[in-house]
């Protein structure tokens, strides 16, 4: 373009020459004669800059869930006067910078074998769905039910029990309204039949926190693979409508996932659980079973009769109807609703008696969640220090449901008795397994005139009242002066 310049004299004569426009030539030309150098532009900003300082606070203020469309009369009332586009670009890339420095990270979660069972409950078309996955072998059971209520939901984790062939230690689930008694400070307290479930089959109980799926996101994605690999051809073939059709079905569906290469953990979850069994707890020696069972209601003393003798349950049942099933010199009493084993007796002759002490109290298993307080209660109490803590899991594992409105009353007591005294009152009360706030109060009121519990083995240190002494020189031959054929004194000895 230069040599045609340079022949020609016109911008329009060399464009002609060289194909393009006398724009492009006169562009080339006057940079050629500047020294080459590209002109500087001036970057011009954009027309919604003086509005992303509004947009990115709404995008905070909403954790990055506000849409353009909602923001746009804001920013046209800021003074914003360019496309709806252009403004829908500033939000999703503010949107963008929140997430990238809010993003919520987690660790994979490893498993345990024989550790944790996470369960669940699903509905979809009126048809609820229990389901439950193992997490180290990744086993899933599903089954359906008419209800999500207590008695279904233990019944059914009974028959997965079962069906796994033993008990895993931890049973995780979320805060299911038919197993909770109740919450305090964060910590959830499972209801008594859920506390006696989970003694006969030997697991504890597990709690998520509120409002976290993602902590049991193993059995939600089996919640939502089982909706749409199993319920909604069954809703769509009839089959949802008979219960058992729909368990046979689903049974099925168990059998057929167990038994194929699972991606996470790259094994057959079926062949996985074979080894996984040897670390399940056993399954109790006498659980519900299939036969004649004679009806009784629990009196007033908490027991039933039968034989003409006296068999205690637990002090819950009082005024409930319980199954009662003799076989092998032994009487198993029954829930009827759930098939829960309630209480084990050895048959006894008529007019005997035979009564448990743990139907009428006993120590609980203790939660291992940490507490969250959240009341000026809670964090008065909770700001005692550790062994507070303690005794607040200990008396919500212990059902102790009036546990709220005594942790006001026991924060009181430091005015009275001080912390100190306050704090070994509750570590003896740990100690003991005592759990309500009068037990602490009599604790206080004893003083010092209690025991010291120590534990076994612990060297027993007791400090000696310290008297003077003297040298065995003081007691020599040659500091014994004699003051007469039978008589004598030892010099320097007292009176």
């Amino acid at each position: 373009m230069l040599t045609a310049y340079r022949e020609v004299g016109s911008y329009r004569g060399a464009a002609a020459i060289c194909g393009t426009t006398h724009k492009t030539v006169k562009r080339i030309v006057e940079r050629h004669e500047a020294g080459g150098q590209r002109p500087i532009r001036v970057p011009r900003p954009a027309n919604y800059e003086a509005v992303r300082d509004l947009v990115a606070g709404q995008v905070e203020k909403t954790h990055g869930r506000i849409s353009a469309k909602r923001l746009l009369p804001a920013a046209r009332a800021a003074g914003y006067g360019g496309s709806a586009r252009n403004f829908r670009r500033l939000v999703a890339a503010e949107k963008n910078t929140w997430r990238r420095e809010n993003a919520r990270t987690r660790r994979p979660a490893v498993w345990a074998p024989g550790e944790v069972l996470a369960i669940d409950w699903g509905v979809l078309g009126g048809l609820h769905v229990f389901c439950a996955v193992l997490a180290f072998s990744r086993v899933r059971f599903v089954r359906f039910a008419a209800d999500e209520r207590a008695e279904t939901t233990l019944a059914l984790l009974a028959e997965c029990f079962e069906t796994l062939g033993g008990v895993p230690k931890v049973v995780l689930a979320d805060r299911m309204g038919c197993l909770k008694g109740g919450v305090v400070a964060d910590v959830v307290v499972p209801t008594p039949d859920y506390v006696r479930f989970a003694a006969h089959y030997r697991f504890r109980p597990d709690f998520c926190r509120a409002a976290d799926p993602a902590s049991k996101g193993i059995v939600e994605n089996l919640v939502g693979y089982a909706k749409t690999d199993l319920m909604i051809p069954l809703l769509g073939e009839g089959a949802a409508a008979d219960l058992a059709e729909a368990n046979a079905a689903a049974a099925s569906w168990c059998a057929e996932v167990n038994g194929v290469l699972h991606s996470e953990i790259a094994a057959v979850p079926a062949a996985r659980l074979e080894t996984e069994r040897e670390l399940l707890g056993a399954l109790p020696s006498l659980r519900p079973a299939i036969g004649r069972t004679t009806l009784r209601k629990v009196d007033k003393l908490s027991c039933v009769r039968f034989s003409s003798a006296r068999y205690s349950v637990p002090t819950a049942l009082i005024g409930t109807q319980v199954a009662l099933l003799a076989a092998d010199g032994r009487l198993t009493i029954v829930a009827p609703a759930t098939g829960e084993v309630v209480a084990e007796h050895p048959l006894v002759a008529p007019g005997e008696a035979s009564v448990l002490d743990e139907h009428y109290g006993g120590p609980r298993r203790a939660p291992q969640r940490a507490p969250r307080p959240r009341s000026a209660a809670e964090q008065a109490f909770c700001a005692l220090g550790p062994v507070a803590e303690r005794w607040l899991v200990g008396a919500a594992a212990a059902g102790n449901t009036r546990l709220g409105p005594e942790l006001a009353e026991l924060s009181a007591l430091e005015a009275a008795h001080g912390r100190d005294a306050l704090t070994g009152a509750l570590g003896r009360a740990v100690a003991f397994g005592r759990w309500h706030a009068a037990d602490i109060r009599s604790i206080l009121a004893a003083g010092a005139g209690v025991a010291q519990v120590r534990p076994a083995g612990q060297a027993l240190v007791i400090e000696l009242p310290a008297t003077a002494s003297r040298s065995l020189t003081e007691y020599s031959m040659g500091k014994i002066s004699g003051t007469g054929a039978a008589t004598g004194t030892i010099a320097g000895a007292g009176a």
